[in-house]
């Protein structure tokens, strides 16, 4: 009897889909291994925080009324919302009940066209070394971001902020591109300098910041983070991996999660595939030339990045300056109490920074 080549091609879809959804577990379990496991619901919750955190409406954001505060997101209460003015940098801290968590989202490049800022990429080097970790060399660019900036020290009164209020909740950090990197440091801060038991990180197009070693000690320190990576978007391929030198060059972390589609005749199946421990499976994002700048923007269908890339500004009402403070850098923190609501007051015009 003849076979039905599509009857063949259904039951290959069927296996892939049944062992990807397999793979979904609890939120913020690692495995026995005390390596990260991934999960969809999760990653596709954390993707709306990592796009909701580039709106640069500060009275929408700070509400938490955006156009992309809603969805899985809805409920969320921002605790501490921080502007860097200097560096063009931007991050909150708030609690999502629904996850039990602390999450704290940092935003990608903003300042200068991605396209700049990609080309950057491809000539910068090692440049600095890891505190405390003897031959771990970071990206100076990326690890300044986070802890040179106004932005870590408001991150961390946040969440002291949030324990205060909400008890000793766990810790999720996400951010996409930059974004993503400086979430990396900040996980890797809150385990090693501030002693965090439940930190898990989930970042989105996030290029390498460290070699080899760093790479090592930051999988032993932070096991519980989540890569995810869209098929060719181009960021995750940079800094350049070079293969002839192993300790000198830029390695990613693990654990990777390659987003891509496999076509079986006219259908296309998209997989979530887990990648090995290596932190650079040469069958994930690696078997495949990173060159494109549409795969970074959108990730499981939402878009990562603001309006324009060209500018670095925010609009704000003025009835968020009685939760605003401006230091003599011109950087902005809004901080208010969970139960606190914006309350409209006489003036009602928006302010462009």
């Amino acid at each position: 009897m003849e076979r039905n080549p599509w009857s063949l091609g259904w039951i290959v879809l069927m296996c892939l889909f049944v062992t990807n959804r397999a793979r979904e577990l609890k939120v913020e379990q690692v495995g026995p291994d005390n390596e990260a496991v991934y999960n969809h619901t999760l990653a596709t919750t954390l993707v709306e925080y990592a796009s909701a955190v580039y709106i640069s409406d500060m009275t929408e954001l700070f509400s938490w009324t955006c156009s992309r505060c809603d969805g899985l997101t809805e409920g969320f209460e921002i605790i501490e919302l921080i502007f860097d003015v200097e560096h063009c940098l931007q991050a909150y801290v708030g609690v999502a009940t629904n996850l039990n968590a602390i999450v704290i989202a940092f935003r990608g490049t903003q300042e200068h066209s991605i396209q700049n800022w990609i080309q950057d990429l491809y000539w910068k080097q090692l440049d600095i070394n890891y505190p405390g970790m003897p031959d771990a060399m970071v990206h100076h660019g990326f690890y300044s971001a986070y802890h040179n900036t106004t932005i870590r020290p408001c991150v961390l009164n946040g969440i002291k902020r949030a324990q205060e209020i909400y008890g000793d909740l766990n810790i999720m950090v996400t951010g996409h591109s930059m974004g993503g990197a400086m979430a990396s440091f900040c996980g890797l801060d809150l385990t090693v300098n501030h002693e965090a038991k439940s930190v898990q990180v989930v970042t989105f197009g996030q290029p390498r910041i460290g070699n080899t070693v760093f790479a090592s000690y930051y999988s032993q320190l932070v096991p519980n983070t989540i890569r995810v990576t869209n098929d060719h978007d181009i960021v995750p391929h940079l800094p350049p991996y070079y293969t002839l030198f192993p300790q000198k060059t830029y390695h990613h972390f693990p654990r990777e999660v390659w987003l891509h589609n496999v076509g079986l005749g006219s259908l296309i199946y998209p997989i979530e595939k887990i990648c090995d421990g290596s932190g650079e499976d040469p069958s994930c994002s690696r078997s495949v030339t990173g060159n494109s700048i549409a795969d970074h923007l959108i990730y499981y269908g939402v878009k990562l990045g603001g309006e324009t890339w060209g500018s670095c500004k925010i609009v704000m009402d003025q009835r968020l300056a009685k939760f605003g403070s401006k230091d003599l850098g011109g950087n902005f923190v809004f901080s208010k109490n969970p139960a606190s609501l914006l309350q409209a007051g006489s003036e009602t015009g928006s302010i462009s920074i």
